[in-house]
C-alpha cells in the first residue's frame, strides 16, 4: 500500500494524523476527539546520533517512486540509520515532520501542497 493509499483510508476513517517513534517502536493514531490509538511496530535498527536530512530525502524519493525492491521496513531502517528518531504525519497540515534525536527536522509536504518559500521559512 502506498503512502497516498494509506492516507486516504485513514482520513476517510476520521483520523487527523499519526506519529511513528523508532526508539519506542510505536505508531500512534490521532482522532479529532483527542482519542489515540497506540500500536506497537516492528523494531528498527538503532537510531543514529547524527540527523542526515539528505539521506532521509533520498529514502522518501525511493518510496515516492516505488523503486524496485522498496519496502516500508527498508525505508524505516534507512531513516533510522540516517538519524530519524521518528516522524509525525499531519493530514490536516498535509505534511510530515521527520525529526532527529537532538531536534533537527525535515518537513516533507504532501505532493502538490508545498507552500510558497516564505511560508516554509516560518516552519
Amino acid at each position: 500500500m502506498t503512502f497516498g493509499q494509506s492516507t486516504e483510508i485513514l482520513t476517510d476513517a476520521g483520523f487527523d494524523g499519526y506519529a511513528v517513534d523508532f526508539r519506542r517502536n510505536t505508531r500512534t493514531y490521532y482522532l479529532p476527539s483527542g482519542e489515540t490509538l497506540p500500536l506497537p511496530t516492528e523494531p528498527t535498527s538503532r537510531v543514529a546520533e547524527r540527523f542526515d536530512a539528505e539521506t532521509i530525502r533520498e529514502a522518501l524519493r525511493e518510496a515516492q517512486q516505488l523503486i524496485p525492491g522498496y519496502t516500508y521496513r527498508g525505508f524505516c531502517a534507512k531513516a533510522a540509520a540516517a538519524g530519524c528518531a521518528g516522524y509525525v504525519v499531519s493530514f490536516l497540515g498535509k505534511r510530515v515532520l521527520y525529526y532527529g534525536r537532538t531536534g533537527e527536522s525535515h518537513t516533507e509536504y504532501f505532493p502538490g501542497t508545498q507552500p510558497a518559500t516564505n511560508e516554509r521559512q516560518r516552519d
